[in-house]
């Protein structure tokens, strides 16, 4: 293993061995030396500032969740609180990833938080977050879905065929009210997470290509979506880091 891998483990989950060190310790090497050496020193384009640990372990974690690997996830979730990513960051990772994943595919990814936070001492419930009222939270929706895809959504909830109208009204108060209202997370990272998430489970390439052009409205350039999804290859591998290379593209026009 190199030395850049082992330190950064080491950074990681101090004092802890690799999991399949022992029985498996040829590929652990070998995973090792890509994931925590080249990977994090990953070539950067002329003026592209590396990833910082926590921007990285933020993608890392709803990579995971997107792709259902619930067995990583418990590996990588301490080595994220390790790495200054906090546990109401955590937390909002994991509830915002019940608007694109359904509550059947986060709620052991919740229970391995809760468990792990329990662990650790932290207190539970962790302090509210929610800022917006049942009343506010289809307009305050609104609005950030206006921020994020521009003003032809306004008032989306009245727009298209009448019989899915109520679908236009769920995303405006339940995905985006009830959960990038928060706080916790900013809008910036609530965009590159979303972007995590359709990238990781597949076949939302046209959800992936409109929030790849969200992440650009609000900040995220198109070379950082590139360093996201270059830090997550080893995770979800090849085939789906491709479709979100080229729905990075698609939606740069280039």
């Amino acid at each position: 293993m190199t030395e850049h891998a082992k330190e950064y483990l080491a950074r990681m989950n101090p004092g802890s061995q690799p999991p399949l060190g022992r029985t498996d310790p040829e590929f652990v090497e070998r995973f090792a030396d890509f994931a925590y050496d080249e990977v994090i020193r990953m070539p950067l384009s002329e003026g592209t500032e590396p990833l910082d640990d926590r921007t990285r372990f933020l993608a890392i974690l709803a990579t995971l969740l997107g792709c259902q690997g619930l067995d990583e996830f418990k590996i990588m979730l301490p080595a994220a609180l390790n790495m200054d990513v906090s546990p109401v960051e955590v937390k909002e990772i994991v509830y915002q990833a019940v608007a694109y994943l359904g509550i059947g595919r986060v709620t052991p990814f919740l229970a391995a938080v809760n468990e792990e936070l329990a662990r650790r001492g932290v207190s539970l419930p962790l302090a509210p977050q929610a800022k917006v009222s049942p009343e506010q939270r289809r307009d305050a929706g609104n609005q950030i879905q206006v921020e994020v895809f521009g003003e032809r959504i306004r008032e989306s909830w009245n727009q298209g065929p009448q019989e899915r109208r109520h679908i236009n009204l769920w995303l405006a108060d339940n995905c985006f009210g009830d959960y990038y209202t928060r706080t916790g997370l900013t809008l910036p990272q609530r965009e590159m997470i979303t972007f995590c998430f359709l990238a990781a489970q597949g076949g939302c390439e046209a959800q992936l290509t409109a929030h790849a052009k969200g992440n650009f409205a609000v900040g995220n350039d198109r070379l950082f979506l590139i360093q996201v999804v270059s830090q997550c290859v080893p995770y979800i591998g090849y085939p789906r880091s491709l479709n979100a290379l080229s729905c990075i593209d698609n939606a740069a026009e280039i």
